[in-house]
């Protein structure tokens, strides 16, 4: 059994070098395994009949569906120039403060990663954006390549973040089970906005 995982660990990231998309590599990749655990006893058929029932719960999920709307929210932030330009006018608003740009560089970043939720695609765009100006006005490599990286890792937990949003869903979940395993019968639940109240402050 350790023998298959290794083989599918090995299997999906030879899988994603070859530059075949993610999505179906880790799906195809699983499917495959699925079948040949099947054929060789190691896996329960009943786990692949239970697989549309997964799905159409993922799909049914209200919490969930703000995931793609927050992705759409970033990525039109920045298809249409509204970052870059956001980023253009709080350097001249801070452009008379020392350090100004580094700090118009970690609002503007947090406020993509907060939106996409995804770190690297706010690092490269926000590498491609400001880093350029950064060396430009003088800034330390370090320092710059430092401010960019921090402030698209750390904006994950600012509200509105997917993060927080699947991570709500699924403690939320655990939480109601644990409280029904006690014998609470009305359990109570952990949603989505308490987590964005939690995380605020913090993120700030």
């Amino acid at each position: 059994m350790e023998i298959m995982a290794l083989s599918m660990f090995a299997a999906s990231c030879l899988m994603l070098l070859t530059g075949y998309p993610v999505a179906f590599t880790l799906s195809g990749v699983s499917f495959l395994f699925g079948l040949l655990g099947l054929f060789t006893g190691h896996f329960d058929f009943a786990f692949l009949i239970a697989l549309p029932q997964r799905i159409f719960g993922v799909m049914t999920n209200e919490v969930l569906v703000a995931v793609p709307l927050f992705i759409f929210m970033g990525t039109m932030l920045e298809r249409s120039k509204i970052a870059e330009e956001l980023l253009e006018n709080m350097g001249r608003l801070f452009g008379t403060m020392r350090g100004g740009l580094g700090i118009s560089v970690v609002i503007v970043g947090a406020l993509l990663a907060a939106s996409t939720g995804i770190v690297g695609a706010t690092v490269v765009t926000m590498g491609l954006l400001s880093l350029p100006t950064m060396l430009k006005r003088g800034y330390n490599p370090e320092l710059a390549a430092g401010t960019i990286s921090a402030a698209g890792t750390l904006g994950q937990i600012i509200p509105p973040s997917i993060v927080l949003i699947l991570l709500g869903d699924v403690v939320a979940n655990a939480y109601q089970k644990a409280q029904v395993e006690m014998g609470i019968f009305a359990p109570e639940t952990v949603s989505v906005g308490e987590l964005f109240a939690g995380a605020l402050i913090p993120g700030l």
